[in-house]
């Protein structure tokens, strides 16, 4: 079952911010007028007073834990969130385990649960690894943004071809790809300024073209033969974007094991733009199939 952490965050929030105010305004002076007039020695009227106006259990919890709910909800919400990748879509640029953050401010700020756009913010540009919702489940997805609003797509041969312009790609390595059980490569793909790695086999798949429209996004997974993403279900609605993929801070493998905050424990670089994996096996090379190693920037 998945949980919507943001829309239960927003309500104990609000919740708790609002037992304490409510006390705070209304019930709290009573309390302490009540006290204060059952005496006339001003000093035990101080002393009854004050054990008069201890807070009732639920309201001492609601005042402690609102300022650390509503500082977790604002960061989360217009800065930056924590995900985990559930997946193998991503490989090799993301390891199933791997934690990621994701700039929620970085295509424009929304309102949670509510969905109010407050700030337009930059948007979604060719390359960028963007968490969304996709048109056919609730569930944040996480792909590359291949293809941007005015943009002609076409995907034939295991290859992209962007306005007329097929995209560049340096071979790195061949290996077995284990479901398949038939030969992959791995690959330098070339985005605009963007280069990344990714994994396709000699899978038979059918060619696909795209004419996308404005406030739509043609994305994709960069283990292409593993992912479900545009070429199943169709475009990405902007209005469902979330955030863009800015870093990966940890990586936990399955099972009963603790994470890892060690970059080289997880071979990650970065995700920014113009950058490529940091990974101790990998090769760089052209399309003729000879390898040569890859120097990291």
């Amino acid at each position: 079952m998945d949980i919507d952490l943001p829309y239960y965050l927003f309500w104990a929030t609000v919740i708790s911010g609002a037992i304490w105010a409510i006390d705070s305004w209304f019930f709290k002076p009573k309390r302490l007028a009540d006290a204060e007039g059952k005496t006339a020695d001003k000093a035990a009227a101080d002393t009854e007073a004050k054990a008069a106006v201890s807070e009732p259990v639920v309201v001492e919890y609601a005042r402690s834990f609102f300022p650390i709910f509503l500082a977790v909800f604002l960061l989360r919400s217009f800065v930056a969130e924590p995900y985990q990748i559930p997946s193998e879509s991503m490989v090799p640029t993301l390891d199933v385990g791997d934690f990621i953050l994701v700039d929620k401010y970085a295509y424009g700020l929304k309102m949670p649960v509510f969905d109010l756009k407050l700030t337009e913010g930059v948007p979604p540009a060719r390359g960028d690894v963007m968490v969304f919702i996709p048109p056919h489940d609730p569930r944040y997805f996480i792909k590359r943004v291949i293809g941007i609003p005015g943009d002609t797509v076409r995907y034939e041969n295991k290859t992209l071809t962007i306005n007329g312009e097929r995209l560049k790609y340096t071979f790195v390595r061949e290996f077995t790809d284990s479901q398949f059980g038939m030969p992959a490569r791995e690959y330098i793909e070339t985005i605009d300024d963007v280069n990344h790695l990714m994994h396709r086999t000699r899978r038979p798949e059918r060619a696909q073209t795209w004419n996308i429209g404005p406030g739509e996004y043609l994305v994709m997974g960069d283990n292409r033969d593993h992912s479900a993403d545009s070429r199943a279900w169709g475009l990405a609605s902007h209005d469902n974007v979330v955030g863009k993929a800015i870093a990966i801070w940890a990586h936990k493998e399955p099972g009963w094991h603790w994470p890892s905050f060690d970059p080289s424990d997880y071979h990650r670089q970065r995700l920014g733009r113009s950058n490529l994996l940091h990974r101790s096996d990998c090769f760089n090379g052209n399309d003729d199939g000879q390898p040569v190693r890859l120097v990291a920037p």
